[in-house]
């Protein structure tokens, strides 16, 4: 958008510049002099035609609201080139401006855009490291997954060894008790013989 409203004003200046140059050639000047001998309306001559030809033809490729005033004073039969010149002046001054006011929005645009565009590396850059934290963190609950398994199967295995020694517990005192059961008998069994 920028771009075409710079090559338009560029075109509206070059019109204009092309006007201001029609109108203040020699061959212009002399006929004004002899043809428009006071600020009245006179009508043109054909020399004045093809001058309001030619500012016409200059002015024509625009498409700017306010060169189609001027394009249409021109057409007019009667042009008061004063008011012409003072309309060109005032759109020069309007267009260098405009132009200031568009060359300031475009550095302030630029700006605008470089900062989004570093908060943009920040951002991916902030996005990139949690991702690695993220990937680190999988990687430790999968480290923390395989150790809690293990020591799962560690405490599996020693809750077996746990019952097979409660185990050996119960049988071997029961065989103990059995063995000083019978060693108790055969004691009474010996005191009841020796006691005969």
């Amino acid at each position: 958008e920028y771009e075409v409203v710079k090559k338009t004003r560029a075109e509206e200046t070059l019109a204009i510049a092309e006007t201001i140059k029609i109108l203040n050639d020699d061959d212009a000047l002399e006929l004004f002099k002899t043809t428009l001998p006071s600020s009245s309306l006179l009508q043109v001559t054909v020399k004045d035609k093809e001058v309001r030809h030619m500012a016409i033809k200059a002015l024509r490729g625009s498409h700017d609201n306010r060169l189609d005033f001027i394009a249409l004073a021109l057409r007019g039969k009667k042009v008061n080139f004063d008011k012409v010149l003072s309309m060109i002046d005032e759109m020069v001054t309007l267009l260098g401006k405009e132009q200031v006011d568009d060359d300031d929005k475009k550095v302030y645009c630029e700006k605008k855009i470089d900062a989004e565009e570093d908060t943009k590396k920040e951002l991916d850059l902030d996005i990139s490291d949690l991702e690695k934290a993220i990937e680190e963190t999988k990687a430790f609950i999968e480290v923390a997954a395989e150790e809690i398994a293990a020591l799962t199967a560690s405490i599996t295995a020693l809750d077996k060894s746990v019952i097979q020694a409660t185990d050996q517990r119960k049988a071997e005192n029961e065989e103990y008790k059995s063995t000083m059961a019978e060693n108790t008998a055969a004691k009474e069994l010996l005191g009841v013989a020796k006691n005969r």
